[in-house]
């Protein structure tokens, strides 16, 4: 399937699927750290499912290709369903959360992968989530998380960065690692 396709798909069912099933608040998000640190545009939704449960969704999609034909290309798509300790969208949160997409990578350093390489597959994963939110205004909220837990990958490994051909086909490599951390800015809509 496409990554467009899979794009299209995924912003679909978080904008259009999750407010059926809310039960109070929802909150679009953005995670800052995630943004920054890799220059990914990302967005998520929270509906609340009940008085301390929660379902989150957040989508992360990289297209960029930097100088130098470096790139960490990627579209990762994160469910997570959360309990609240004292209310939805305040105060400390556990959740459970899958990961999972497609990535492409090359030229830059990346834990468990030499960068002289391309690396072009999917992952996938599951992990446990410690989070914790602070209202900051009456629509607005900042939220912590961090998250750990197993990912499976699957790629293919490519002579160089900029080009080359296959050296190895369906490669897979299964690792603990932190599946998730964040620094979110959330705008409450409902």
């Amino acid at each position: 399937m496409r990554i467009n396709t899979i794009l299209i798909l995924s912003f679909a069912m978080l904008f259009f699927a999750l407010p059926i099933f809310a039960q109070g608040k929802i909150g679009i998000k953005t995670n800052l750290l995630y943004g920054v640190g890799t220059l990914t545009p990302n967005l998520g939704a929270e509906v609340g499912l009940s008085s301390h449960w929660g379902l989150d969704i957040s989508v992360g999609y990289n297209p960029w290709t930097f100088s130098g034909n470096k790139k960490m290309k990627h579209l990762f798509i994160r469910p997570e369903v959360r309990y609240w300790l004292c209310e939805r969208f305040n105060g400390h949160f556990f959740g459970v959360h899958l990961s999972g997409g497609s990535f492409n990578i090359g030229g830059i350093p990346f834990p468990g992968l030499n960068d002289k390489f391309r690396y072009e597959g999917y992952a996938a994963g599951a992990g446990l989530t410690y989070g914790y939110q602070w209202m900051i205004g009456r629509r607005w909220n900042l939220e912590a998380s961090l998250g750990l837990g197993y990912m499976y990958a699957r790629y293919d490994k490519f002579e160089c960065a900029a080009c080359g051909k296959k050296l190895e086909s369906n490669h897979t490599k299964g690792f603990f690692t932190p599946t998730r951390a964040g620094i979110s800015v959330i705008y409450l809509i409902k």
